[in-house]
């Protein structure tokens, strides 16, 4: 096999994380709904009033939320993302709620989503301006984080626009997460700080996460297939600096999940459900939930990937093999299991068979001196009993991937 991890990197990779951010959150990969991929920045309601970015769009996705299953499956932050603001602060100098599409603020709808079992996330800017155009934070950050608590608010998507240099925007996000805590509420801290530091300086993730609960390193995702690749293949490359620092409380965010929209196959959809879920990240979906499809339905509600995603040793996943279009992740989980991904990523043709060795997985130990392996994507079934020497054919479709979990007997 080709581009193997070497031993010694993967012994750094399943080694201890780095101390997370003490705010009692986050301590497996949060889950939810978030507007930006489907809705953007939606304002005119009249042209517009099932996708207008809205207190009856979030009311809507809270109630089916609770209603059909979501919240039952681990999602429970509905998330507000840019452009709900006025475009001017109140007299105080707080920010508001845009009055024609929130008339009752956020308060108020914060209420109704507690009221359903859900918790409330929003957004903002670490700069003077969001990245569309709206109030950021900059001056403000005390202020806004006493703001959003009072509002009880329960996330804060922190974004990066407009910050004006790499000092202001380091200074901005440490700030903004000294104000978070001190409010004493709860509220977990989702980070853009390293996407916008890499293009000039290579981030210190000990120091992010120490302030950050999960952050993004990369562009936004589109609901595209070359999205999906640019995002795992981006993972793959960094995945010496960035999986070793991932677990409970902090994590690395690729981005939502945009499974139920327009540009995914099937087989692709499969594929982000189970590579977010071999690399530990946080599930927001962005879709619009009124009106999914049964398939995609399943697919974002499966307890078993769920599982994996959510699993308690939060270790992220990492490439270990990648031979022409085939790719082999783990993820080490809890009880010595290990989560085992086949990617295919040929975009021509049919199935193909990819054969490996289960004494390849977790440096030898993922299998011995045996095991049993169970297939969780794209279908459920199990396997049997496997001997350390097995090995295994894996039958994947193009741009699909086959998702395992093997246990150590």
């Amino acid at each position: 096999m080709a581009a193997a991890v070497p031993g010694l990197l993967r012994a750094l990779l399943l080694a201890a994380a780095a101390a997370a951010l003490d705010n009692g959150v986050a301590r497996t990969p949060p889950m939810g709904w978030l507007h930006w991929e489907r809705f953007l920045c939606a304002t005119d309601c009249s042209a517009q009033p099932r996708r207008c970015v809205s207190e009856q769009l979030f009311t809507e996705m809270a109630d089916v939320m609770a209603a059909e299953g979501w919240q039952d499956a681990g999602y429970q932050y509905l998330c507000i993302d840019d452009c709900w603001a006025a475009p001017t602060r109140d007299e105080r100098g707080r920010l508001q709620a845009d009055p024609r599409r929130f008339p009752g603020g956020i308060r108020r709808l914060a209420d109704y989503v507690h009221a359903r079992g859900l918790k409330l996330g929003i957004y903002s800017d670490v700069g003077n301006q969001t990245c569309a155009g709206f109030p950021g934070s900059y001056g403000h950050y005390e202020l806004d984080a006493q703001t959003f608590a009072s509002w009880g608010v329960d996330l804060l998507k922190f974004d990066g626009c407009n910050s004006g240099s790499l000092e202001l925007l380091a200074e901005g996000y440490r700030r903004m997460s000294l104000a978070l805590n001190k409010t004493g509420r709860p509220i977990v801290y989702s980070c853009e700080w390293p996407f916008y530091l890499r293009p000039m300086q290579q981030p210190n993730y000990t120091e992010i996460k120490q302030y950050c609960n999960h952050w993004r390193n990369f562009f936004d995702v589109y609901d595209s297939w070359n999205s999906i690749k640019s995002i795992l293949e981006w993972t793959a490359l960094h995945q010496d600096s960035i999986v070793k620092i991932a677990g409970p409380g902090g994590w690395n965010d690729p981005d939502m999940l945009v499974i139920g929209n327009f540009g995914l196959s099937r087989d692709q959809a499969v594929t982000q459900m189970a590579m977010w879920a071999i690399m530990a990240a946080p599930l927001f979906m962005s879709n619009d939930l009124r009106r999914i499809s049964p398939e995609a339905k399943w697919l974002l509600q499966n307890k078993e990937v769920i599982a994996i995603n959510q699993d308690a040793l939060g270790k992220q996943g990492y490439r270990i093999t990648k031979e022409k279009n085939f790719e082999l992740w783990e993820r080490p989980l809890s009880g010595g299991a290990y989560a085992v991904a086949v990617l295919y990523q040929q975009e021509i043709g049919g199935p193909q068979n990819f054969s490996f060795s289960l004494a390849f997985l977790g440096n030898g130990l993922a299998c011995n001196p045996a095991c049993s392996v169970r297939q969780v994507l794209p279908s459920s079934r199990d396997w049997g009993v496997h001997s350390w020497v097995s090995s295994l054919s894996v039958e994947v479709n193009p741009t699909g991937t086959v998702l395992l979990r093997v246990g150590a007997l």
